[in-house]
């Protein structure tokens, strides 16, 4: 095992191990390397059958591969989660008020605390959402905030995640795996649940219902088995009892939603949906999307359904917004942010642009509508001629892009064929935010960038999971 600069989850720089890792740096030194390797083919085999896949673009062997899996967990102090639980919440009872006022009175704007036009001419902005009232003034019910830690420990967010985000499934499923392979170790120490979160989220969905509606019917909206995803909308429609439906199987008369079922037509009041805006609905976006409901924005603005998210929650995850919700949190809770930003360079300030252009090698550039790791580069890691390309890509249009310092990843071991080594990773908790109360599972996903050296974890670009543990 190296010790290098970066935090190491499990050792201190002394190559000591941490408290909290006790119990599993025990269990390793205890278990024989080939019992271990059976273990990993064994949860290879488990995923493979259960089918949990997940596409990798433009990889030429295919398009769906297992997720893969590693058995050492992530392991995070009770007192350290309780922490950043208060610091989620707050984040996103902010990124909501902002949602809530952008869309009725745009008081932030107004006073001059975010720039207007940073808004209300972005692309995610979505006038058709001006003056509707959504349940609860609720509009990001599911949100997924990434988590960094960097330099001695710091917790940084790196990125909201409001629109559609996933990994929940891998979650679950990972607590499953693990309880399975080794429950000696849950045994020996209390790792606080997560196999309750499709009830949390079945009571934040049926929560979010038009008060008139005493026993809601809710649905899951997905865009069909070719999407990425597809494992985990099923997963999760079966989880909490709902139907799993596609646009087709949904239709809308007098402005409400029916559901096509083998016993006639099923009122819809609310919609868990995992398909983006532009393709919600035919006659309010794209006129070429087969993957919605024609009418379903009319049935939404009549107040006849809720969807979850709600549309134009994008707004509130673009990166050229990310840097003002420190200020959000101030404006609208009168508090000072318990979670720190990642500083940030906007390039359409001059400044920043010449900044970020003379120290491209040093720093993390992002397009501002990007996800998934796409269009990124990634300073130290590029190669000369990749860092002139991407400069004339921002200095096309520099409003498009930020840039960050590239952070000092924390590591967490993982098991390798030689034995076990550091590899960075990042935690995605999922925020719920129901009419009354916001609430989520301890701990979350957290994403392993595999290839040695590597900063990026994301699923689509080849990154691993592990169990995350919250000793209670």
């Amino acid at each position: 095992m190296t010790y290098t600069a970066f935090f190491n989850e499990m050792y201190q720089a002394d190559g000591t191990v941490r408290p909290h890792y006790a119990a599993v740096s025990d269990w390793i030194g205890a278990t024989p390397t080939d019992r271990i390797r059976q273990m990993r083919e064994a949860a290879n085999m488990l995923f493979h059958r259960v089918g949990i896949t997940f596409a990798v673009y433009g990889e030429e062997a295919g398009a769906e591969r297992l997720i893969p899996f590693d058995m050492l967990p992530h392991v995070i102090p009770g007192d350290e989660w309780r922490m950043l639980e208060r610091g989620l919440r707050q984040r996103v009872r902010a990124l909501n008020a902002f949602l809530n006022d952008v869309y009725h009175g745009q008081e932030i704007l107004r006073a001059g605390r975010i720039p207007a036009d940073r808004v209300l001419k972005n692309k995610l902005y979505r006038p058709e959402m001006v003056g509707i009232d959504v349940p609860g003034g609720v509009y990001a019910h599911i949100a997924g905030i990434d988590l960094v830690r960097a330099g001695a420990g710091e917790y940084y967010v790196l990125e909201d995640n409001l629109r559609t985000p996933s990994g929940v499934s891998y979650m679950l499923e990972n607590r499953k795996m693990m309880m399975r392979l080794v429950p000696e170790l849950f045994a020996q120490q209390s790792v606080a649940p997560v196999e309750h979160y499709p009830d949390l989220l079945l009571d934040t969905l049926r929560s979010v219902a038009h008060e008139a509606v005493e026993n809601p019917t809710v649905v899951l909206l997905t865009p069909g088995q070719f999407n990425s995803a597809y494992f985990e909308h099923a997963f999760l429609a079966q989880q909490m009892g709902i139907e799993l439906v596609e646009g087709a199987d949904l239709y809308i008369e007098d402005d409400t939603v029916y559901m096509r079922t083998t016993h006639g037509p099923q009122r819809v009041d609310v919609i868990y949906r995992r398909i983006d805006d532009e393709f919600l609905d035919p006659e309010a976006f794209r006129s070429d999307s087969v993957l919605g409901v024609p009418g379903l924005v009319r049935a939404y603005r009549a107040g006849n359904v809720t969807l979850c998210n709600a549309v134009g929650t994008g707004i509130a995850d673009d990166k050229s917004i990310y840097p003002y919700v420190p200020e959000m949190i101030r404006f609208y809770l009168g508090e000072e942010p318990l979670l720190n930003n990642v500083p940030t360079y906007q390039l359409n300030n001059r400044e920043d642009l010449e900044y970020t252009l003379a120290h491209l090698p040093e720093l993390v550039v992002k397009e501002v509508h990007g996800s998934g790791g796409y269009g990124m580069l990634i300073g130290p890691a590029s190669t000369e001629r990749e860092r002139d390309d991407y400069r004339l890509r921002v200095l096309d249009a520099p409003e498009n892009f930020i840039a960050q310092p590239t952070l000092a990843l924390s590591t967490c071991p993982i098991f390798v064929d030689q034995g076990i080594a550091p590899r960075h990773i990042d935690l995605r908790p999922f925020v719920l935010s129901g009419r009354d109360e916001v609430v989520m599972c301890p701990g979350g996903l957290t994403r392993v960038a595999l290839r040695e050296g590597s900063l990026v974890v994301n699923s689509s670009q080849g990154g691993g999971t592990k169990d995350t543990w919250v000793l209670d």
